[in-house]
């Protein structure tokens, strides 16, 4: 039997995951079903003085993620900003990496992100708001005073990840401030976005290497100022981007990748790898040599078959049904591409339009074509054959296989969430595959990098 102290620190931890009744329900059956809500908030409050059993703890800690065992001899470390649930860390824990803090606002997501991914408690900070860290919400604080917060809030670590939200800058009082001998470059040009809490950062901690990831627009956003301002800023604070040179648009530029490309859907995102100008790492690096794989899943290898008590739950009422197959229809005779995006499971070739957050609200973008019949549903849509073929959405466990969090036919990826909140999470997501392949591509330099540093700091 564990003391209460022991007791309370454990389902402390839990709690940082799972609800009350989430570690119930998984303790319940292997102890006889003498847990419940009201019981484990009596423990916290000191109310009760029942205690875990050795074998009752070893259960709940044995659904937290496992130390790497590369964690106890890293070959470098990173932070991972703006993180969601880890979809950018996953590829370079892979690589031998070693997270060392974490920043993420969303409580739910910081939820799934801590139920999937080990965080060493002597070494792993997590923080919320990352504007705490960088003190930009503070306009009395000095630049000076700023970086030294961040430097002590922050461990020192070799790569930087960081998905950050696509902002406008505004110009405005640019060349007063200018005029007033006051700070110009990126501390001028990206204030008020989080953008400018990345540079920040960058420029205190000078990671060797930065992945920084946004949506494909980035480069379009504001008549292409954003992207100006960005590239500029990062080259201010002393990082070369790779293939900044490339000029046009689309598929050709070697920073914006499918994620089709690794599994069966459309999701491009625009990547840019920064190297630390002095350490002369970068030279002849390009994302154009990315390895995608030789085969893909079919959308077929990522779905369940699901029980009729699942099926109830995931088929689209025949409402909401009715309400996407006219809204669909009203816009196609206007010229409009808007609507619903149906896949066909059989079809090999099929790849599915991309996975948004809003996808818990009517998954139209994503459904899963059950047997309907096009013709028949023109002809009379609520004909009670047809209706019974009416397709379905995606569940998240899915949806963590169609973003790369699990391979075909596998269900590691934890999901402690609702599926409202699940769904958000994985359509605010990255595919994972696509940054494993960033992370392999970028091995051998973050390793160069990580023994240079540990060279110089071992003859300063």
């Amino acid at each position: 039997m564990h003391s209460q102290a022991k007791t309370v620190e454990i389902l402390t931890t839990m709690l940082e995951i799972y609800d009350q009744k989430q570690i119930a329900g998984l303790l319940n059956p292997h102890t006889g079903n003498d847990w419940c809500r009201e019981t484990i908030n009596r423990i916290l409050k000191g109310k009760s003085d029942k205690c875990l059993t050795v074998e009752e703890a070893d259960i709940l800690l044995g659904k937290l993620p496992k130390r790497p065992k590369h964690y106890n001899n890293p070959k470098f470390r990173f932070i991972d900003l703006f993180a969601g649930i880890g979809g950018i860390r996953k590829g370079f824990d892979e690589i031998g990496g070693k997270c060392v803090f974490t920043s993420e606002w969303n409580k739910y997501a910081v939820r799934t992100y801590k139920a999937n991914h080990y965080s060493d408690p002597n070494e792993h900070i997590f923080n919320e708001d990352i504007r705490e860290v960088t003190l930009s919400e503070d306009k009395t604080i000095s630049e000076r005073k700023a970086y030294n917060h961040i430097n002590k809030a922050i461990p020192d670590h070799d790569v930087l990840l960081a998905g950050f939200p696509c902002q406008p800058f505004s110009l405005a009082g640019v060349s007063k401030k200018n005029s007033l001998g006051r700070a110009h470059g990126f501390e001028d040009e990206t204030q008020g976005t989080l953008f400018f809490d990345v540079c920040r950062i960058i420029k205190a901690k000078k990671p060797s290497i930065f992945v920084l990831e946004n949506v494909k627009n980035l480069k379009s956003h504001d008549k292409g100022n954003t992207f100006r301002v960005i590239t500029e800023a990062l080259d201010d604070i002393g990082y070369d981007v790779a293939d900044i040179e490339f000029e046009g648009s689309g598929a050709k530029d070697p920073k914006i990748i499918d994620g089709k490309q690794f599994l069966p859907q459309h999701r491009e995102r625009i990547i840019l790898v920064g190297f630390r100008r002095d350490l002369a790492i970068k030279k002849d690096f390009s994302l154009k040599k990315i390895k995608t794989p030789e085969y893909r899943p079919t959308f077929a290898d990522l779905l369940d078959k699901l029980d009729n008590e699942q099926k109830d739950k995931y088929t689209l009422t025949p409402k909401l049904w009715d309400y996407l197959y006219r809204y669909a229809k009203k816009h196609k005779a206007k010229g409009n591409g808007f609507g619903f995006g149906l896949v066909d499971p059989n079809n090999e070739n099929a790849v599915a339009r991309t996975l948004s957050a809003r996808y818990h609200k009517d998954g139209s973008e994503i459904l899963i074509d059950q047997g309907w019949d096009m013709e028949q549903g023109e002809k009379d849509f609520f004909d009670m054959l047809n209706q019974a073929n009416r397709p379905r959405r995606l569940t998240p466990k899915e949806c963590a296989r169609l973003m790369g969090f699990d391979k075909p036919g596998q269900s590691n990826f934890v999901i402690p969430v609702s599926d409202t909140q699940a769904y958000r999470q994985f359509g605010n997501s990255v595919v994972v595959p696509v940054f494993s392949a960033v992370a392999e591509l970028l091995k051998s330099r973050i390793h160069k990098a990580a023994k240079l540093k540990k060279e110089s700091t071992e003859t300063a």
